[in-house]
């Protein structure tokens, strides 16, 4: 079971297991060119529409319909990256928004994320009035780009992975939303095809997608308003984690509690 960080450097994983009889399952992220005998993953393009979805809503609220964002994508070598940001296109394009800028992110770096986010403050200033970020690591970078800068009120800033960090920026106003993906689930469809391949059976679940069985499962938006019925009722985070004393006032205003 591999889970790529740079997909195409695994190929050669993958090429060096089959060689000796041994099927490679793909966890979360594709191996382009690769004989492989199951993947699983959420759904990428999925993913961008949402994160793209909830920030033309949040900024046609806010009275921004015709704003002015930047994008600030995932890795360039990582192929989920790509998906996530065709499926923010797709919407973003279509919404009449116009991109000021647009940045893939080396490694996801949140620092590196900051830096360039830092650049297009000095650039562009208040124009910015959303930011797509494809990942909680990256929505950290920029936001902290922005308040070193003193911009204020914060524009909308999206993200992925719900990571603890992001959720508590959400309640607090900092981050507009992010994206949840059901982990146990994916970890248990995983298993199984493991199970499924171990004992010499095919692997049942999914379909197939380019001569590859493929499950992709599918994400979540998380906003503020829905915290409890998704992280919090999935068990992924307890409120006591979340709700620490320095958020303890933005989480009982948010009703969670």
């Amino acid at each position: 079971m591999l889970d790529a960080v740079d997909t195409s450097s695994a190929r050669s994983i993958v090429a060096a297991a089959n060689a000796r009889g041994v099927p490679v399952i793909a966890y979360d992220r594709e191996i382009s060119d690769a004989d492989i005998a199951y993947f699983v993953s959420f759904n990428g393009e999925a993913v961008g529409e949402l994160q793209a979805t909830a920030l033309v809503e949040s900024m046609q609220a806010g009275g921004m319909r015709d704003g002015n964002i930047i994008m600030i994508n995932g890795s360039p070598t990582d192929l989920n990256a790509a998906d996530f940001k065709a499926g923010a296109h797709s919407v973003i394009d279509a919404s009449g928004l116009n991109v000021l800028a647009e940045h893939d992110s080396p490694d996801w770096s949140p620092d590196k994320s900051q830096d360039w986010a830092a650049g297009q403050v000095v650039q562009h200033g208040d124009r910015i009035n959303g930011v797509y970020a494809a990942n909680d690591g990256t929505a950290g970078g920029a936001i902290a780009a922005f308040k070193a800068a003193g911009m204020h009120p914060l524009p909308p800033v999206t993200g992925q992975d719900a990571e603890l960090a992001a959720v508590q920026r959400i309640i607090a106003g900092d981050q507009y939303m992010t994206v949840y993906k059901a982990m146990r689930t994916q970890a248990r469809a995983a298993a199984d095809a493991a199970f499924e391949l171990l004992t010499g059976d095919p692997v049942s679940a999914g379909r197939d997608v380019d001569g590859v069985r493929t499950t992709l499962l599918e994400p979540i938006a998380v906003t503020k308003d829905n915290i409890v019925d998704t992280v919090v009722a999935d068990g992924f985070y307890t409120v006591e984690q979340i709700c620490t004393p320095e958020y303890a006032a933005a989480c009982a205003d948010a009703g969670i509690e």
